[in-house]
């Protein structure tokens, strides 16, 4: 995590979670050990805390979502914070405000932790120049979602008990996918091996190999003998026509089969951020087999949120629950 510092009228140094490159792997093991311990908080029969009452939590989602928005929504209720949901499109956003002036407004009202997603790569880093809380990013553009990579860590680390050395393969709309970035930059810091495969117009290269990646415009190579095989979501919204020329298409030569997961080691995880077009990146018996660990990450994406909340903006003092 970010660990700059703005100041605050209780004297505890505010950080932020802007994305997952330049963290530390003792950073990355940290979240996910305090999400062990807040997954179990899920399972009680009781799932909330007092960790966090009296602290207030602002979700600002100028972009559609489920998961991610629903799991920051839980992950605030379960440590007992405030929490409070802000649409774009019923803000005065779309009167024309601009985002800077609807962050001050929000940084009025003295929150400790401003949740943002946004269509435009860098946002959440221009939001901590204009308010006094936490940011966190929750998917900023094509950039980074620096929560979904740790929550698919953790996944990972649930089934195969480590990271080190495992063989990953992120397949798909790489050139679109924020989520392919903040989980290249994650693996490899703890020792994955990782590659990456898609149509050439949808696989940017030269950013490939920045990222310590193995580039294929085949999936197969990038199957062979992995651990885990990451499907990511056509992002038709940010695709052009000349990119991606029919679903169809895309889904003969790219989608994840029986057949082509018999490439894979024996047990290898099946995993995709969602929402899934289905029969397009994953076959539908696939997506619902005894190798998916979709749902998996669905659960993880609470417990690894509230460790994030947790670690910025709990007392230093505070007790683990």
């Amino acid at each position: 995590m970010d660990t700059s510092s703005t100041g605050s009228s209780e004297g505890q140094a505010r950080r932020h979670l802007l994305g997952i490159e330049g963290l530390a792997a003792s950073d990355i093991e940290r979240v996910l050990d305090l999400a062990e311990t807040f997954f179990q908080v899920s399972r009680r029969p009781v799932r909330k805390v007092p960790t966090l009452r009296g602290k207030t939590v602002i979700n600002m989602f100028f972009e559609p979502s489920t998961r991610t928005r629903t799991s920051f929504e839980l992950a605030g209720k379960r440590l007992s914070a405030d929490v409070v949901n802000f649409s774009g499109k019923t803000s005065s956003t779309s009167k024309g405000e601009t985002l800077r002036d609807t962050i001050r407004t929000m940084n009025a009202m003295n929150p400790h932790v401003v949740v943002i997603r946004h269509s435009a790569s860098g946002a959440p880093h221009h939001v901590t120049q204009h308010t006094s809380a936490s940011v966190v990013n929750a998917g900023d553009g094509i950039h980074e979602h620096p929560t979904q990579a740790l929550l698919d860590a953790y996944t990972i680390r649930q089934h195969k008990k480590k990271l080190a050395g495992l063989r990953v393969a992120i397949c798909g709309d790489i050139a679109h996918s924020r989520v392919a970035r903040s989980n290249a930059h994650l693996l490899t810091t703890m020792g994955a091996e990782v590659s990456m495969a898609g149509p050439r117009t949808l696989l940017p290269e030269k950013l490939a190999k920045t990222l310590g990646v193995t580039v294929y415009d085949r999936i197969e190579p990038a199957l062979e003998g992995a651990d885990v095989a990451m499907m990511l979501r056509i992002q038709h919204e940010r695709i052009g026509s000349a990119s991606l020329p029919s679903t169809r298409e895309y889904a003969r030569q790219y989608g994840l089969n029986a057949a082509r997961l018999a490439l894979a080691a024996p047990d290898c995880l099946v995993m995709h951020p969602g929402p899934i077009n289905r029969g397009v990146e994953i076959d539908p018996e696939i997506a619902d087999g005894a190798a998916s660990v979709i749902l998996d990450q669905v659960e993880a994406g609470v417990a690894v949120r509230m460790a994030v909340l947790w670690q910025l903006c709990a007392e230093a003092t505070e007790p683990l629950p």
